[in-house]
């Protein structure tokens, strides 16, 4: 077995790592390696964001930004890709103007403007966290349009996934909307695709292009990755890595081989057809999200409470399902909208494809009906219709940036005064996502009324059998099956004061 060269771009020059190992992170890379030891290491697990770093990818043309956590990210899935750390953004030559960087009045090297800005804010307290911050800022600059104000939004949304214990987010976020008071310093897009264009000139195995026996694989095309998982079905395939980053700082686990599906070309897009979108599954959570959300914008909120945004930049939502943890949020939603995945496979020389319903993945806690030289690549979701009424609930501790206790999501559509083709997905109550069968069959047929509401509840009470964990009790996620359905039929009913995005104190006077 070979081991691959790492290339990647930092500071304006390709960095070459060799004898990296498959399960070694980028975060244990940066630190242990290269001795940048400005990127933190907090949680191990992607969940507070002190070792945010950002990544840049050519993309038809041009740069695309990702904040992602380095804790959980494999090293070798930079490869080819522009790295910047908190340590790079006042020092990297192709950030900033022509002109030297302008010095700060007390003699100090000039900073970045999301450095300047965090500064001039006291945006920093201890400063374990600041790092991961400034990255997070650092990727929400570099996104914005030159000259484009950040709204208080904006920053919420780019920092949650960042944690600070000081209770610092004031300033920081004041920070945020200053950033652009200060002069420009946006990297040179133009000179840094020349150089990731260059780093395609450099093989990552000796005079190969692509070595079948590598100990991390990363095919480019679906032949490529269908033969590759057929060849070597023991594997560990990743996509994305939020999940396996944690089997690997949590559960100490190594994997001799890796597959790595997020560079498939076929697998990264977002198919739009007359009747549904296919997401491939490599699609990132952010991107898969955005897609949903342009068909049925009510799942904003949801898709921003999913995960923190380092987590849904590196996340894939064929990962998400694929993995098929009863906690992972995707999935009762998918199952509530009729999704369906397609497994393809190569055999006897063929492509082999198969279609089924996204519930029926699923045979027991993290397993499924795949086979060993199998792959999860689309999943299917039927575009809405007039009819449809939609609604995913996700109840976890912290509103943002957390694990739930229970997911909950209830489509359906009326017709004639009757509840028709209902749906209904649950997470957190079962050793696999699951539908919700019998309290569908409860609803269809009814009048949406509160009668009607009341019986499901109890029904959906009684379907599942939770257990009691860290994140919440059985009872508890009981109680809360049923409110979740009551709920759902006051919105029906057109009830607004149902939850705290939408509750009007005065109204209640």
């Amino acid at each position: 077995m070979t081991n691959p060269t790492i290339r990647f771009i930092r500071r304006g020059q390709v960095v070459t790592l060799v004898n990296v190992p498959p399960t070694r992170t980028l975060l244990e890379v940066l630190r242990e390696d290269l001795g940048s030891t400005g990127t933190k290491e907090g949680c191990g697990e992607g969940d507070c964001g002190a070792c945010t770093v950002v990544l840049g990818e050519a993309v038809e043309g041009r740069i695309e930004y990702r904040a992602i956590n380095a804790c959980i990210r494999l090293a070798h899935s930079i490869d080819g890709l522009a790295l910047w750390t908190a340590e790079d953004l006042a020092v990297d030559p192709l950030i900033g103007p022509s002109a030297p960087k302008p010095s700060r009045a007390d003699g100090a090297a000039g900073l970045h403007p999301v450095q300047e800005a965090l500064v001039q804010c006291h945006g920093s307290q201890c400063g374990f966290c600041t790092p991961g911050f400034a990255m997070s800022l650092f990727g929400l600059y570099q996104t914005k349009a030159p000259g484009a104000p950040v709204t208080r939004d904006d920053a919420a949304s780019a920092l949650s996934g960042n944690l600070c214990r000081c209770t610092g987010y004031r300033p920081i976020v004041d920070a945020a909307v200053s950033m652009d008071r200060f002069p420009v310093q946006r990297v040179n897009e133009a000179e840094l695709l020349t150089k990731l264009e260059h780093i395609k000139t450099i093989p990552r195995w000796g005079s190969a292009d692509f070595d079948p026996d590598s100990i991390y694989m990363t095919p480019n095309d679906l032949p490529q990755l269908l033969a590759l998982r057929r060849q070597h079905p023991e594997a560990q395939i990743v996509a994305g890595c939020t999940d396996v980053g944690l089997w690997v700082t949590k559960q100490h686990r190594d994997f001799a081989k890796v597959l790595d599906v997020t560079r498939v070309a076929e697998l990264r897009r977002v198919e739009r057809y007359p009747h549904h979108i296919a997401i491939g599954a490599a699609v990132t959570l952010a991107d898969a999200f955005d897609a949903l959300v342009a068909d049925r914008p009510q799942l904003q909120s949801f898709a921003h409470r999913f995960a923190g945004l380092p987590v849904r930049n590196s996340g894939t939502l064929g990962g998400n399902v694929a993995n098929g943890s009863p906690i992972g949020d995707s999935m009762p939603l998918l199952i509530a909208l009729g999704a369906n995945v397609v497994l393809m496979s190569q055999r006897q020389g063929k492509t082999r494809s198969r279609e089924l319903p996204l519930e029926a993945l699923y045979t027991g806690y993290r397993q499924n009906v795949m086979a060993a030289d199998e792959v999860l690549a689309w999943i299917k979701v039927p575009l809405p219709e007039p009819a449809e009424f939609l609604r995913v609930y996700k109840i976890s501790k912290r509103f943002e940036d957390d694990i739930s206790a229970v997911c909950l999501a209830i489509s359906l559509h009326r017709e004639d005064g009757r509840m028709r083709r209902v749906s209904i997905g649950a997470g957190g109550v079962a050793a696999t996502p699951a539908r919700a069968r019998q309290t569908e069959a409860c609803l269809l047929g009814r009048a949406p009324d509160s009668a009607g509401f009341e019986a499901a509840a109890q029904v959906l009470q009684a379907e599942f059998e939770p257990i009691t964990d860290m994140r919440a009790s059985a009872a508890y996620r009981r109680e809360l099956l049923g409110n979740l359905v009551r709920r759902f039929g006051l919105e029906i009913q057109g009830q607004t004061n149902t939850s705290i995005d939408t509750l009007v104190l005065e109204d209640l006077a």
